[in-house]
């Protein structure tokens, strides 16, 4: 039957009013949770045209939803804190659900320290523990010493004067590694980093890994590594915070951000201010046990990114003053003598980042470091406030230490491939000029080539052996080597063993530097031997995820053997008159189990118990003491209440009567700390969509300030009676604005 002009004419508007509707239906990308369906507000989406190359950013909704605007096939990224980046591809006018995954152990948090390639954490032959950014803000850490102090196998120490310092497996400070974004941070005071001086107002996550690492980071790395990854912007197109922080003994603190990501072009820049009071637990005098600290910091970035080229330029400055007021003078007690101490840090940085084809890879940094410690003492006549300067050898002092860096890695990372391979060099040249160094000036080099090897025979296995060749300008250095390896014994278990020969060069400070005040006389010894050591670390890892719940356990255990280990000892002129001189032979031997449990979305548990013990002899003829163990237990957990979006967590950590060597020059004995616990309780809770962030909380709610000590008497504790440990209860409020702009 043929049709006439008026139903060709109808048929042909119905078409074209068709075409219309199905042109004008709009394409969208609903982001949901792939454990239980709801919606997730906010999260990062990336197009990426793959002609153009052309970047387009935006958000989604609070039902999760974002309209899907591209002109041409794109590759798309969607993230959020929380859960894993998924990627695809996406066509113009296509509709698409999307499941992110929850990341919840953080097992598949992204880390590259000591990985050939940025590698997820439980794929790592290395174990390596992560704290986030999430975490960081509800432990309400304002630096590294708060983050730190509740971790399991980490024991935090604080000095009035020198700071806080670390040990970690049983070995102090001097034996850990602190790098920024893999460069290694210079100014420790009498070996130790003091922890307060490391600002958390811009990090994005905490990579740390017990063991020695001297194969990959040489010198100081013998007890572990800590990295600290700043916050680089990847997804807004324009991005400000702000942060204010309060705690009621008077800590008030302050910072900014602004970066951009335009195109091929990304920047940042930041800065703040923090301030701490004086305090004591009960002494009312002038002298107190905290002293009070004023710190400025800013920092900033610029990056280029073309193709297979990246290319990042930075810099960061830090500025603090301490205030050490002394007591009152006999015999009239209307004077006093009080030091200033100002110290400022600085660095620069070049990084080079290039793909090349084959998944070969060329990192190049370069980094030039600064750190002056400015002493300036006073005489202060009470009775006028006038403050007249102390020009002896002792009162007035600057010490400057800096450092040139140069670090080049050549990668082969092929993921079909069973063989793989990482080769660098390493250029680190530090002098220290100043009164209290010897002669005014010393300078030391560290020069190295290291070599590893990554071979998978099968999926399940992996092996990794390294070797690092060292010139030392000052010692002769050791060929270290290291084997690791990471067994998937079966899918829902893995093991972790490692062995690594460790060196390390006495720094400038150890060796040359003289420092003295009213409470330390503390000395630099230029005829220390370098330490050696031989460690050994066993993990056992399993873990199972359903659709609701996580469990993860750990068990681990480490040996470590150094010999020639540096440390404090008196030097018979004074109480507080002490010198740096090696112990033949140190030992340190324990292990730890960690439990984990997760109910998705709102509780998460983790209980550690930790075991370590300690041991030495004075030379090669006399045997080791028996065994010296510290006993810890941690208990973290959190809940968040759905409906008002309010999580609750508390962070408790018991520590155990922790044994302190004491070392003469005829015998090695020990002092005992006494038992103490610190629990912290905070809550936060998010408002209008995001942007804000309000934290509320309890820090040391059972009030500890100083803990009782026998025969600790040292230049880095608080007297033979007691150790210091915090200043007490506090109750803290922390205000944070985020803004972003996505397209």
């Amino acid at each position: 039957m043929k049709r006439g002009p008026l139903s060709l004419f109808h048929g042909l508007i119905i078409s074209l009013l068709a075409i219309a509707s199905a042109n004008g239906q709009k394409a969208f990308i609903k982001v949901i949770d792939k454990k239980n369906s709801e919606p997730v507000a906010y999260a990062h989406i990336c197009f990426e045209g793959l002609k153009t190359g052309k970047p387009l950013y935006t958000l989604t909704t609070i039902e999760g939803t974002v309209a899907n605007d591209v002109k041409e096939p794109s590759k798309i990224a969607v993230s959020f804190m929380g859960y894993l980046t998924y990627k695809d591809t996406i066509r113009p006018g296509q509709s698409l659900e999307i499941k992110l995954a929850p990341s919840v152990m953080n097992m598949n948090e992204v880390v590259v320290t000591a990985q050939f390639t940025p590698e997820k954490a439980d794929k790592s032959i290395y174990q390596i523990e992560v704290i986030n950014s999430k975490q960081i803000e509800m432990k309400a850490a304002t630096n590294m010493a708060d983050l730190l102090k509740n971790q399991s196998t980490m024991q935090v120490t604080q000095d009035g004067v020198l700071g806080t310092s670390l040990k970690i497996q049983g070995l102090s400070g001097q034996n850990v590694k602190f790098l920024q974004d893999g460069v290694p941070m210079i100014g420790r005071m009498n070996g130790n980093f003091d922890l307060n001086q490391i600002n958390l107002n811009n990090v994005d996550h905490v990579e740390l890994i017990e063991g020695p690492m001297s194969v990959i980071y040489g010198s100081n790395a013998l007890a572990g590594v800590i990295n600290v990854i700043t916050k680089e912007n990847k997804t807004s197109v324009f991005s400000t915070t702000a942060n204010t922080y309060y705690e009621s003994v008077g800590v008030f603190n302050f910072d900014a951000s602004v970066s951009a990501c335009l195109n091929k072009h990304g920047f940042m820049f930041d800065g703040g201010r923090n301030f701490s009071p004086a305090y004591s637990a009960t002494d009312t005098s002038r002298s107190t046990t905290f002293k009070p600290r004023r710190q400025y910091f800013f920092d900033g970035y610029y990056t280029y990114t073309s193709g297979m080229l990246k290319l990042k330029f930075g810099g960061d400055y830090f500025n603090e003053l301490l205030i050490d007021r002394g007591a009152l003078m006999p015999v009239y007690y209307i004077n006093a003598i009080d030091n200033y101490f100002t110290t400022i840090r600085w660095s620069g940085r070049a990084e080079a980042s290039i793909k090349l084809p084959r998944s070969k890879y060329i990192n190049l940094l370069a980094s030039y470091s600064a750190y002056v410690r400015v002493k300036q003492s006073y005489d202060v006549e009470l009775t006028t406030l006038e403050q007249i300067p102390i020009n002896n050898s002792d009162g007035q002092d600057t010490t400057t230490i800096t450092s040139w860096i140069g670090r080049g890695t050549f990668v082969s990372n092929n993921k079909d491939k069973k063989v793989n391979y990482q080769t660098g060099i390493d250029i680190d040249y530090e002098t220290g000029t100043g009164k209290r160094i010897l002669d005014n000036k010393q300078e030391i080099g560290d020069y190295a080539a290291f070599f590893s090897l990554n071979y998978e025979p099968v999926k399940v296995l992996n092996i990794q052996p390294g070797i690092r060749f060292i010139y030392n300008t000052k010692y002769n250095a050791p060929v270290v080597y290291a084997l690791s390896t990471k067994w998937d014994m079966f899918p829902e278990w893995s093991l972790r063993f490692s062995y690594a020969r460790g060196f390390r060069a006495p720094d400038l400070k150890e060796l040359y530097m003289n420092f003295q005040d009213v409470n330390h006389d503390i000395i630099g010894n230029p005829d220390l031997k370098a330490e050696q050591s031989n460690n050994f670390n066993l993990g056992i890892n399993w873990s199972r995820e359903n659709k609701r719940t996580a469990w993860n356990f750990e068990l681990s255990g480490f040996y470590n053997l150094i010999n020639n280990v540096i440390l404090l000892a008196p030097t018979g002129k004074g109480p507080t008159s002490y010198t740096y001189v090696n112990l033949s032979k140190y030992k340190t031997t324990g292990g730890a189990g960690n439990l984990m449990f997760s109910l998705y979305p709102s509780f998460k548990v983790q209980f550690t118990l930790a075991e370590t013990g300690v041991t030495g002899s004075i030379d090669e003829q006399s045997k080791p003491g028996p065994l010296q163990w510290l006993t810890e237990v941690s208990l973290n957990a959190s809940y968040t209440f759905p409906r008002p979006g309010l999580t609750l967590s508390m962070y408790y950590k018991y520590t155990g009567r922790a044994p302190q060597v004491v070392y003469n020059d005829t015998s090695l004995g020990w002092g005992y700390v006494d038992p103490f616990n610190l629990m912290d309780v905070t809550a936060t809770k998010m408002f209008w969509e995001n942007r804000i962030r309000l934290s509320a909380g309890v820090k040391n709610m059972f009030n500890v300030t100083t803990v009782p000590a026998t025969g600790v008497v040292g230049a880095h504790g608080s007297g033979g009676d007691g150790m210091n440990i915090a200043w007490g209860r506090t109750f803290f409020l922390r205000f944070s604005f985020t803004f972003n702009k996505y397209k």
